[in-house]
């Protein structure tokens, strides 16, 4: 078995844990970014609270913003972090050079949980294959 084969068995039994940095992976030109996932709904509250600002007054538009940038940060964003990595997970566990392109451009990380409570971390400055090959062994 490869390192990559082992990486994604280590991955799946829990050994490992991947890191992704959703930044880098929802911003255009991203193979995971979904515009419309990610700005219509705060487009769709901007406009209302304008709308309300406007026909009815200031401070129902201020209500309407802060109602919707709540319901944003609380209910939309953390789905939409986790749909995030979980499509560059998928993506990136699918083929070995996938891998090294995210890794290449620092939007994977790998952490080992030790026995002794530590944790080994693998980022774009430390090779992947080394802690694999650390973890693998013990």
């Amino acid at each position: 078995m490869n390192e990559f084969d082992t990486l994604r068995e280590l991955i799946r039994q829990g050994r490992i844990q991947l890191g992704v940095d959703i930044r880098k992976m929802n911003m255009p030109g991203s193979p995971v970014y979904r515009p419309a996932e990610t700005l219509t709904l705060p487009i769709l509250i901007l406009v209302v609270s304008f709308l309300g600002a406007r026909f009815v007054n200031v401070h129902i538009g201020a209500l309407l913003l802060a109602a919707g940038m709540a319901y944003w940060l609380l209910k939309v964003h953390p789905k939409m972090k986790q749909g995030v990595f979980d499509r560059t997970a998928e993506l990136a566990l699918s083929r070995e050079n996938l891998f090294e392109g995210l890794w290449a451009k620092g939007a994977l990380t790998l952490h080992a949980p030790m026995p002794d409570g530590s944790v080994r971390v693998a980022n774009r400055k430390t090779g992947w294959r080394e802690l694999v090959r650390f973890v693998d062994s013990n």
